[in-house]
């Protein structure tokens, strides 16, 4: 467009020159010659009007040319409140956001195949993964680990036990627990027989050993013992067993109730929390959770193809079929972005102005004039053709 603008000037000045020179014999000519001259003059005008915007024209310092390049810091911080006072201010914000349905579209995203949206959610997924690997792994799991032991700490323990084994005691979930632990009672019987009868040969006086009835005595006590818990086993009505079912639903009572018994229970607590061994537990659940949410992330498609994906799936039908979910949904993410406008609008608009203000002149120059375009060279073709019209006018005015 340079070039044709130029050429342009280059041919009113060809046909000016053409004009006069055989004017004297062909007097129509002087038109022709008056509408190339003014067009000269328009064109050149309109040349010189484009270019004292981005430059001194021929490099002459011409006053009050290259307006840009003298002004950059003026205008950048213009255009940064102009950004501020039609964009960035919070109410703006809020009622542009009105007429935006972040839920619905939400909805569809996580509903989308795995194939659809790949390059987002592969986007999205080598993000979090480089995240986690970059960050220090001691301080974040130390982090980790101080806030669990911190939330456990301020959870009163105990009422939470009670609550639950009175549950499972009135749905009778505590009876195949119970019968466990009877069976296991008999197999530890089992295998600690030799112990028992060695207990109670030291225990016997030697009368007794002298008679010969410390091995009847064993005999009787391990047989009565398994006795006893073959009918627990067998007899879900046996004493000893409802004598335990009673002890365990005091206990459920108590861990609800009685002060002793719960500072008891917090102190327990406590005094595990301060276990090395338990803070290696939860240091190995960390990196565990670490290492499996990794290896999610840098594999996006295999994780939404399972039963996250079910997941996500069903939270996005849920999204686009409940109004009042989207509602509420919508109305966070209005008051959060006006929040944010709000917040950082002024470092937003900072932004824009420092960083036009650190640009040389030259760059703002090339940056601005390649923005407008074409359009600046049409203004000169316009001034040419416009220039020459009007010549042309006013010579057929004086002419007449």
């Amino acid at each position: 467009m340079k070039v044709a603008a130029t050429g342009l000037l280059l041919v009113m000045a060809a046909i000016f020159v053409v004009a006069r020179a055989f004017e004297p014999g062909h007097p129509w000519l002087s038109y022709v010659k008056s509408f190339a001259e003014a067009a000269m003059v328009g064109g050149l005008a309109d040349w010189f009007a484009v270019t004292a915007l981005f430059r001194h024209p021929l490099g002459l310092p011409i006053p009050h040319t290259a307006i840009i390049p003298r002004n950059k810091d003026r205008i950048g911080d213009a255009l940064a409140n102009f950004l501020q006072s039609n964009f960035l201010i919070a109410s703006v914000v809020a009622r542009r956001m009105r007429h935006i349905d972040i839920a619905t579209a939400a909805g569809r995203f996580l509903q989308a195949p795995a194939g659809e949206a790949t390059r987002i959610r592969q986007g999205a997924s080598r993000m979090i993964a480089d995240l986690f690997e970059s960050l220090d792994d001691e301080r974040l799991g130390g982090m980790v680990k101080t806030a669990v032991a911190t939330r456990i700490r301020a959870v009163e323990i105990a009422p939470v036990l009670g609550h639950a084994l009175a549950s499972a005691i009135n749905e009778d979930r505590h009876v195949p627990m119970l019968e466990t632990a009877i069976r296991w009672s008999a197999r530890v019987l089992d295998h600690n027989e030799p112990m028992i009868r060695e207990m109670v040969k030291k225990r016997a006086n030697w009368v007794v050993k002298l008679a010969g009835l410390d091995e009847k005595m064993a005999d009787a006590i391990i047989d009565g013992l398994r006795k006893l818990t073959l009918e627990m086993a067998t007899d879900p009505t046996h004493p000893v067993r409802a004598k335990i079912e009673q002890a365990l639903a005091d206990l459920a009572n108590d861990l609800q109730t009685k002060p002793e018994t719960r500072a008891r229970v917090e102190q327990m607590k406590n005094d595990l929390l301060d276990n090395p061994s338990v803070a290696q537990w939860i240091d190995s659940l960390w990196q565990k959770g670490r290492a499996a949410l990794v290896k999610a992330a840098r594999n996006p498609d295999a994780v939404l193809a399972g039963r996250l994906g079910e997941v996500l799936k069903s939270m996005g039908q849920t999204l686009e079929r409940d109004p009042r979910l989207r509602i509420v949904i919508n109305r966070f993410a209005r008051r959060a972005v006006a929040g944010m406008a709000a917040s950082y609008g002024g470092s937003i608009v900072r932004l824009v102005s420092d960083t036009i203000r650190v640009w040389d002149a030259r760059t703002v120059t090339a940056r601005l004039e390649s923005a407008v375009g074409r359009d600046l060279q049409y203004i000169r073709i316009n001034g040419t053709l416009v220039g020459g019209s009007v010549g042309l006018v006013l010579h057929l005015l004086d002419t007449l």
